[in-house]
């Protein structure tokens, strides 16, 4: 039988993945006869976007850091596409699929993207703090 913290756990994940497909969703709509997109709807995303890393993020001053990073890597599309590299999603993984690591769908879903670039920047650097210092001396991480 499961303990209250995973069944917690458990509906955290319920309610960011719905959340996160909200914010597809939200996105798809915003889609115009041109094909392009609403301010609004992108506005709602990157809000959505935020809403999610500041759960998976819950220490304030890792968040702002993690802010920071992924304001200036995608400004929260996770989406964003570098066309010169080829890194891809909030955190701009470099190859993009190294992503898998965090869930099949890596692609689409804001949180999977969260989850890994924090695990990224943890083992990598230490926390989101020690990588956006690392971002400031070098415009990269």
């Amino acid at each position: 039988m499961p303990d209250s913290n995973t069944s917690t756990r458990a509906r955290i994940v319920r309610t960011r993945r719905a959340l996160a497909a909200g914010a597809v969703a939200v996105a798809a709509a915003g889609v115009g006869v041109l094909g392009l997109a609403d301010n609004a709807s992108a506005a709602t995303a990157e809000s959505t976007n935020k809403d999610i890393a500041r759960e998976v993020v819950d220490d304030a001053a890792q968040f702002a850091c993690f802010d920071k990073i992924v304001e200036h890597e995608s400004g929260w599309d996770h989406t964003a596409t570098n066309p010169s590299s080829g890194a891809y999603g909030l955190v701009q993984a470099l190859p993009a699929s190294k992503m898998d690591s965090a869930g099949s769908d890596w692609r689409t879903n804001p949180e999977t993207q969260i989850e890994w670039g924090l695990d990224y920047m943890n083992e990598r650097y230490g926390s989101p703090c020690e990588a956006w210092d690392f971002w400031q001396a070098n415009n990269w991480y």
